[in-house]
């Protein structure tokens, strides 16, 4: 049971930190009803410690290590201790400490429960695992930012990687081993965005109905936090089909076969449209790849809280700090995911705009809303460079295409993909039974005020979520896949609106509730729920299918599976880790995306001249970034000229060689013997098989 142990070390941080910041969230949502706003405390301080962190680093004023992080704790926790002195005049209240008590519960239930599910299956292999765990890596060896890039030796990485700080953060404040850490933070991500939902749900509730039952309040919350996290779309009606080939999908109307679960194959409902992506949080928890838009849920979360907030309180303030801080939060997307900047900023002037419609009041929000989010990204945006080249339309005329390019728009000739209807309704139609339920009910619950309010936000979020949703049909964010053009687009939209409206749906049942029990309110609670039927049952096929039977004795190293399948790099890895306190250049073999070259780099945070080429292209933006440097890792390997060797590894900076099973394996005539000439060979595993040089630099 050290899993158990090994986990209630990596909570207490957690939990510290939840308290460090509870006086400043219970100011932020001092009009949350049902708990302050408690559950958000964690996130708002992960991410203020992180940026601080971040901008002092980027300023190379303090290095990021584990000491400077308590320091930087207790500093915002004397803050927080004088805002709780200041604002602190009411006796606890009961009924928000057992809603707190509750929450808190939740929240550790749901960090044990997914860390007992990926510890079925903790390995960081496969899919984008090497990348993000190489970003963690790479973070948890520097000292300042931007970090370095591990698969283009000499140059810092040009990704939005905030995200991958922040767990950086906690491995190194829980001083949890990396390789354990990277499951752990999966698991905190999972049982933050259930709580998150779960708090957001129930406080809406509780501010237009404050006479709800409370267990009914309780259980509305938690189908919100389950259909957000866990929910699917309708692509599990394939279970009651003959399935379909691969990439060719099959109107399931003319397939009905009967319940067979053994045929489905649970990703194909996030890659049903041929030639896109449309993930959501419950497949990404199961592939459990790091990536942006995974670590951006909890912050999300936290935006649509504050959205909320500002949307139901603004007439009480005229103070632009919750739009400085909506800056500040847009400012956090952009540096997670790039994509969810600009969502957000649309979004909250959207907001605005129903607020202060045409007015001079918009135009200066707006405006501060803006520079706001220049100028807390400024620190990230100095370094990174876009790698989007243009905006593409989506099916361009020829008189168009003739033309190739106006502005920022592309038209391209043979770009055109248009989803048909019955597709974008087997991944959307639970959300549009949702939103016309919505429409129909929304007059009849109650028409004061403050449900007018209610109404309101809950319109902005379906209402964008499809805007979201079809602007794929009609443009793309141009990046380096001719095929798969729109791919990217589709998936970052998708993957907020499906958030959106998975919170949005959840208060229609919630309101439908409150209707009149009449013909038309069972008429819709029945397809509400019939339709809502589908997406819950996903996880039971998703889980299943990448973890098994959850039998399995609980392994949470996600460099255990290296001992089995290259025992040689494993001992190698350690040693490096053990060893290696700074950040030089190592060299190992060269290999393509997606594959188990690359391993040594990514298990280290140690930059390697030359890693996945189809990753680089994308973020550098040209194929010949690394294409130029693959010849040269070939010569560094097979080359017998010691004098062009010796003249590579000081163009690189190179201090260690790897030759393990891999260069073996891709230079079939790797010239070893050169290395004990120009350095020498510090370490040797225990098979024979992987060999560590050192070289005179």
């Amino acid at each position: 049971m050290d899993w158990i142990l090994i986990t209630l070390q990596w909570y207490f941080p957690l939990l510290i930190i939840g308290i460090v910041f509870t006086p400043l969230t219970k100011k932020i949502f001092k009009s949350f009803n049902f708990d302050f706003g408690y559950p958000f405390a964690k996130t708002l301080g992960i991410i203020l410690l992180s940026y601080f962190v971040f901008v002092l680093g980027t300023a190379k004023i303090l290095p990021f290590s584990r000491l400077n992080l308590i320091f930087s704790l207790c500093l915002f926790a004397i803050i927080n201790w004088f805002i709780y002195k200041k604002n602190e005049k009411q006796p606890p209240n009961t009924y928000r400490l057992t809603s707190i008590i509750i929450e808190e519960a939740i929240f550790v239930f749901s960090l044990f429960f997914w860390t007992f599910v990926r510890g079925q299956e903790p390995s960081i292999r496969s899919l984008e695992k090497f990348m993000d765990f190489g970003f963690i890596n790479s973070i948890l060896r520097a000292d300042f930012f931007p970090p370095k890039d591990i698969w283009y030796a000499l140059k810092p990485i040009n990704y939005y990687y905030f995200g991958h700080l922040t767990g950086a953060l906690l491995i190194k404040l829980s001083n949890t081993k990396a390789s354990i850490g990277y499951n752990l933070i999966l698991a905190t991500i999972f049982a933050q965005g259930i709580t998150l939902v779960f708090s957001l749900v129930v406080n809406i509730i509780k501010h237009y109905n404050q006479k709800l039952n409370y267990l009914k309040t309780i259980i509305f919350g938690l189908i919100g936090a389950y259909l957000v996290n866990l929910g699917g779309n309708l692509h599990t009606i394939y279970l009651f089909t003959k399935g379909y080939p691969n990439e060719s999908p099959i109107p399931f109307w003319k397939i009905l076969s009967g319940f067979n679960p053994a045929a489905y194959w649970y990703p194909n409902a996030t890659r049903f449209i041929p030639f896109t992506i449309h993930e959501f949080p419950s497949y990404s928890y199961v592939v459990a790849d790091l990536h942006g838009h995974v670590f951006d849920i909890p912050f999300v979360l936290l935006t649509l809280a504050i959205l909320f907030m500002f949307f139901t309180t603004y007439k009480k303030s005229e103070s632009t700090l919750p739009i400085i801080f909506l800056g500040f939060m847009t400012a956090i997307h952009y540096m997670t995911n790039a994509f969810d900047g600009p969502i957000y900023i649309l979004l909250t002037i959207i907001i605005l705009f129903f607020l202060f419609g045409f007015s001079v009041k918009l135009f200066i929000n707006t405006i501060v809303l803006l520079i706001s989010f220049v100028l807390f990204t400024l620190p990230f945006s100095w370094y990174f460079k876009p790698f989007v080249s243009g905006i593409g339309v989506n099916c361009s005329p020829k008189f168009l295409t003739d033309i190739g390019k106006i502005g920022p728009f592309l038209f391209e000739a043979g770009n055109c993909q248009i989803s048909p209807l019955w597709m974008l309704f087997i991944l959307w139609g639970f959300f549009w039974i949702s939103f016309i339920i919505f429409l129909i009910i929304k007059n009849k619950v109650s028409n004061n005020v403050t449900m007018k309010q209610l109404n309101n936000f809950v319109l902005i979020l379906f209402s964008f979520s499809l805007f979201l949703t079809l602007i794929p049909e009609f443009f793309y964010i141009k990046d380096i896949y001719p095929a798969h053009f729109r791919a990217n687009t589709m998936f970052k939209l998708g993957y907020q609106a499906f958030t959106m409206m998975g919170i949005a749906s959840t208060i229609t049942f919630c309101l439908l509730k409150n209707i009149k029990k009449s013909i038309i309110y069972y008429l819709l609670s029945i397809i509400f729920i019939v339709f809502l039927f589908f997406p819950s049952i996903y996880p039971y096929f998703s889980v299943p299918s990448f973890y098994g039977l959850l039998n399995r004795k609980i392994e949470l190293d996600g460099q255990a599976w290296l001992k089995g399948s290259y025992l040689e790099d494993n001992e190698i890895i350690d040693y490096l880790n053990k060893n290696e306190k700074e950040q030089p250049v190592i060299l190992e073999a060269q290999g393509d995306s997606y594959t188990e070259y690359e391993r040594i780099s990514a298990f280290t945070g140690l930059p390697t001249v030359a890693g996945w080429w189809v990753h680089e292209w994308l973020w550098r933006g040209s194929s010949d970034i690394v294409g130029k440097r693959i010849p040269e890792v070939v010569i560094l390997y097979e080359s017998n000229n010691i004098n062009k060797t010796k003249s590579l590894i000081k163009k690189y900076h190179i201090k260690y060689v790897i030759i393990s099973r891999l260069e073996r394996q891709k230079y079939p005539k790797l010239f070893e013997e050169k290395w004990s000439k120009i350095g020498k060979l510090i370490f040797k595993s225990s098979n024979g098989f992987g060999a560590l040089y050192q070289v005179n630099q």
